[in-house]
């Protein structure tokens, strides 16, 4: 239902505007319409495929915003398997990757995932998406300020605002940055699964902002970098052990 629009590459001016691809309600609908690719298949196993699996185990197995809401997931009753729960697939469009409500599958666009930090934030990304899905009632399908407030979450949460990363998109320099850029990351992964005008994109957003900006969970704060993380998902251990020891 969610989904990350692909990271741009170094070359484009800032302020470019991003391509928007504006599907159907439902994430990847040609899942279901072409669920056997005619053509190209054993190709993209070899390249594509491969690369994608062994990136997306690399993830899981070492990253620590990951590693916290893979505990998170298990803590709230929704452990996720590997096998079960992500699918490395070729993509339409601009998007990296996307939470599919309707199977609870990540799908991780394994065209557009050029490199292990991208993979990290993909995965990470739609995993805060997942966990929205586990702990709450969200109604991605008809209800644009649910998918709004995960998406704050989701651009908040994940590293996708990081400084890193808004220098390397040219974007910089500009007061409560963060806030700015966490804004408007979840208008375009709205605009690139709902097809809705960026109006109304914009206007959900700013209605569920603030509460959704300031809403960390699982984390307990904003990791702004591994570091930040790891200490992070040491004190979700820390408060697991506590509860489970009352």
């Amino acid at each position: 239902m969610a989904a990350v629009p692909d990271e741009p590459g170094p070359g484009p001016a800032a302020g470019e505007q991003v391509p928007q691809q504006h599907v159907p309600c439902q994430v990847f609908p040609e899942r279901l319409a072409q669920a056997k690719p005619q053509q190209g298949f054993l190709f993209s196993f070899l390249t594509h495929n491969q690369k994608c699996q062994l990136m997306l185990l690399k993830t899981l197995e070492t990253n620590p915003y990951v590693k916290l809401l893979l505990d998170a997931m298990k803590h709230s009753g929704c452990a996720v398997n590997k096998d079960r729960h992500f699918s490395c697939e070729d993509c339409n469009g601009n998007v990296s990757g996307g939470f599919d409500a309707s199977t609870s599958q990540i799908v991780l666009c394994q065209n557009n995932i050029r490199n292990q930090a991208h993979m990290n934030r993909v995965v990470t990304h739609e995993l805060i998406h997942a966990f929205d899905h586990c702990r709450a009632h969200v109604d991605w399908f008809t209800n644009v300020r649910h998918l709004a407030c995960s998406e704050v979450r989701a651009a908040n949460l994940s590293g996708d605002c990081s400084l890193v990363n808004e220098i390397f998109r040219l974007h910089f320099g500009l007061k409560q940055h963060h806030q700015t850029c966490v804004r408007d990351r979840a208008i375009l992964s709205i605009l690139a699964v709902r097809n809705v005008s960026k109006e109304v994109a914009q206007k959900a957003v700013d209605e569920v902002f603030e509460s959704c900006f300031n809403d960390h969970e699982p984390f307990g704060r904003i990791p702004h970098n591994k570091t930040y993380a790891k200490y992070a998902h040491r004190d979700f251990q820390n408060r697991d052990r506590y509860y489970s020891n009352i």
